[in-house]
């Protein structure tokens, strides 16, 4: 992606079904568990590499023994550095297991009773989270699985996700309303205390419900049993708004996954006899466990996916079902593109591109070359080539079936091939979106390489794709310099994405709508064509609707694009991007929302390029977006 924007976060979570002992026996190992998660968090490493966490519940351990272990880490590999401290304390239970055995003559490293005793992380229930800080800082307190303790196991709470909640506030003043004092207003610790004071009053009801049949410690386990999960998500989740998949792990071992009504972010699970696992990307659980696609299901948006402490799974509603507009970002960039369905959705954006880029290039394909950008958007860049050889097809069909061709005509005509060059290149090592904005400028300008004597100079056009053109600014600060130093005549920068006009509020990096290069665009035609008065009748609905609390009943900065066709915001975006210093022609092109949801018909989440919010909160969020743009205001708007 040429303007990189930060990922969302990436969840695992395993269930091991069979007692400890049973992989230990099987696998050779009590380390079963733990192999799993990592390659599950590594396969998710796309998703979040600004922290890592894995938290571990042990469950039917004699009161008085730890049963949560923690580790997070803001390490530059966390992942690796998570997983090399956990191996360490292996390794010293290996040695001590060695030493018993010396002095004893009994191998305790067979025993799984042994190996829960004395090490941490051999509990049956592992959760991996990986992290992009897309607000706030990278310390490791930002880190999840976030932990709300308690002395009672019933009450203590363990919680991850990939999520963002565009009423934080909202939820900040309930919290204080029930008598709470949440230590901060984000929406990480505001979710969790917010489902563990529910979980508390669940405690605190089953506790009323049992105190008189019996006594501790054999009421604590009736607690544990009879905990309804669900009723305290429908309670603590009722007012949530924003795209979640959220984890949870109770200290008694059951284990939740809720994802949002509208199924904005994703949550995929897979379950047999032996363990039951979730994540972010069925990708991830494929390679780990080596199951088949189709036995990987989704979990229904509005659901949870239950996980009691005997290791029974149930799927279960816990809020009123919306309709359905899962992220379609994921399918354009955030996903592995390994994935089939994912794959074969990024080889159509590519593929339905075609007559607009024919049209661009004036059907002149023995003079123009292709290429992408690296690399992700070499899928619909594959895509493309296919789009191209169809169109090459049908031409020499009815080339033929049309009259009779001369023999030097007809060889041209069936040996003709795309031309396709790899022009771009990345030079180091270092993404973009990493930087500060003060030094993404200077950055970008160092990224890419490029590829030289493959262009006939003055002749050839060059159509270069990417995934998606969100800022523009490595266009303008770097790739188009390069492409114009080997001379085409034009350069025609394709996105397999649709404009992206508006800030995203459920977990996606995309908040200051003036860094959106189609904001910009409409902003300069407002401008050139006398209608800068939009922005103030836009302003003054916005200030009135959130003075009013009206401000989630509609998107009003719709009105700002209103006056043009794509056609004309692609056009002022070219304008923009263009170094003023090159010679070659540059026009931009981008996918169409209707192509965009003929290529991922079942995500149809679009929010970022239409303003068609999923949730009343980001029309909310929208609009005081574009407030704090006319305020000259640079903070997130949720």
């Amino acid at each position: 992606m040429s303007d990189s924007i930060k990922h969302e976060c990436g969840i695992a979570l395993i269930r091991l079904r069979k007692p400890f002992q049973y992989y230990l026996d099987k696998y050779k190992t009590p380390t079963y568990g733990l192999s799993k998660l990592y390659l599950m968090m590594e396969k998710q490493v796309n998703r979040g590499q600004d922290g890592a966490g894995v938290a571990n519940i042990k469950i039917n351990v004699n009161p008085g023994n730890r049963y949560i272990s923690r580790y997070r880490s803001v390490e530059p590999q966390a992942v690796a550095d998570i997983f090399g401290k956990i191996n360490k304390k292996f390794r010293k239970a290996q040695k001590l297991a060695k030493d018993v055995k010396r002095e004893t003559g009994i191998d305790p490293s067979h025993d799984a009773a042994w190996w829960q005793e004395n090490v941490a992380f051999t509990g049956e229930v592992l959760l991996g989270h990986l992290r992009y800080g897309t607000h706030g800082q990278n310390e490791i307190e930002n880190c999840h699985p976030m932990l709300r303790q308690s002395n009672w196991r019933s009450r203590n709470l363990v919680m991850a996700g990939n999520f963002n909640m565009t009423n934080v506030d909202d939820l900040f003043d309930k919290l204080v309303s029930l008598g709470q004092h949440p230590k901060e207003k984000v929406d990480t610790v505001t979710v969790m205390e917010k489902i563990g004071h529910f979980l508390d009053e669940e405690n605190q009801r089953q506790f009323l419900k049992y105190r008189d049949k019996y006594e501790n410690p054999e009421l604590s386990d009736i607690l544990a049993e009879q905990i309804d999960l669900v009723r305290v998500l429908e309670r603590s989740c009722k007012d949530f708004d924003g795209g979640y998949a959220m984890v949870g792990l109770t200290g008694y071992g059951a284990s939740f996954v809720a994802r949002d009504p509208a199924g904005i972010r994703p949550a995929y699970y897979y379950m047999d006899e032996e363990v039951v696992v979730v994540a972010s990307e069925k990708q991830a659980i494929k390679t780990s466990f080596n199951c088949a696609y189709d036995q990987i299901q989704e979990i229904t948006p509005g659901s949870a996916l239950v996980i009691d402490m005997d290791g029974s799974v149930k799927e279960a509603p816990f809020i009123d079902r919306l309709e359905q507009k899962s992220c379609s970002f994921e399918r354009i960039y955030f996903s592995r593109g390994s994935d089939p369905d994912i794959y074969t959705e990024r080889k159509k954006l590519g593929r339905l591109l075609i007559p607009q880029i024919l049209d661009e290039v004036n059907n002149d394909l023995k003079n123009t070359v292709f290429s992408y950008i690296p690399n992700t958007a070499e899928t619909a860049f594959l895509g493309m080539i296919d789009g191209l050889e169809d169109h090459l097809a049908k031409e020499r069909k009815q080339a033929i079936m049309g009259g009779i061709l001369f023999e030097k005509e007809l060889e041209e005509m069936l040996t003709f091939r795309p031309r396709v060059e790899k022009l771009i290149s990345k030079d180091v090592k270092v993404r973009t979106f990493i930087t500060s904005d003060e030094q993404r400028d200077d950055m970008v300008s160092h990224v890419y390489d490029t590829t030289y004597e493959v262009i006939n100079k003055g002749v050839d056009s060059v159509v270069l794709i990417d995934d998606s053109i969100v800022r523009g600014t490595t266009l303008e600060k770097s790739i188009l310099s390069l492409l114009d130093k080997l001379s085409p005549k034009k350069i025609v920068i394709v996105s397999s994405a649709p404009q992206i006009r508006y800030p995203d509020c459920y977990g996606i990096d995309m908040s200051k709508m003036k860094e959106f290069v189609a904001f910009r665009a409409a902003l300069a035609l407002l401008k050139e064509r006398g209608l800068e008065s939009i922005l103030d009748e836009v302003n003054l609905k916005c200030l009135l609707a959130l003075e009013n609390g009206t401000a989630h009943t509609e998107n009003f900065v719709k009105a700002i694009y209103a006056p043009f066709t794509d056609q004309e915001i692609s056009n002022k975006i070219a304008d923009i991007v263009r170094p003023k210093n090159i010679k070659a022609e540059v026009s931009v092109i981008y996918q169409t929302v209707g192509n965009l949801n003929v290529a991922c018909p079942n995500h149809l989440g679009d929010w970022y390029f239409t303003g068609n919010f999923p949730t009343p909160g980001g029309n909310q969020v929208v609009n005081k977006a574009f407030v704090n743009f006319m305020k000259g205001i640079e903070v997130r708007a949720y």
